[in-house]
């Protein structure tokens, strides 16, 4: 039996292009947002507050992309997930850090997770869309 294994992580250089290529749509789509970047352990890798985003964007958006790392989904997926089972409805939704509305998305490189984004400061379904920028971006790096 092995007694460690390998993870692969994103590169600061990786996360902070991720943050340039989502603050990038976050100003096409003209809505100042919060852009955090975690690496495969869910700790904070890179981040922005663009000029005139909301204070409270920033827990969520690190919250979102923690999220989506800690589980390996997005965050727009959990809703689905709890809905229809009680005990799962009323008692994960306290768990410190979760967010289960959109905005946080699993990164990956191949099926390895190797961190997450997360995006606040406009509707879930405007976070989405810069979120899918820097997943997008990935994608093409990869």
């Amino acid at each position: 039996m092995a007694a460690t294994f390998n993870k692969a992580s994103l590169t600061l250089a990786t996360a902070r292009e991720l943050v340039t290529v989502a603050a990038e749509k976050a100003r096409e789509i003209g809505v100042p947002m919060v852009i955090a970047i975690v690496d495969e352990s869910g700790t904070l890798k890179a981040f922005a507050r663009m000029d005139g985003a909301a204070l409270l964007s920033v827990q969520i958006a690190q919250d979102k992309a923690y999220t989506a790392v800690a589980f390996g989904m997005p965050t727009h997926a959990w809703f689905e997930f709890i809905k229809n089972d009680p005990p799962l409805l009323n008692g994960i939704v306290h768990t410190p850090r979760l967010v289960v509305f959109g905005g946080g998305y699993p990164l990956k490189v191949g099926d390895q997770v190797v961190g997450g984004v997360g995006v606040s400061g406009g509707h879930y379904s405007q976070d989405m869309e810069v979120a899918e920028a820097a997943v997008a971006a990935l994608a093409k790096e990869a």
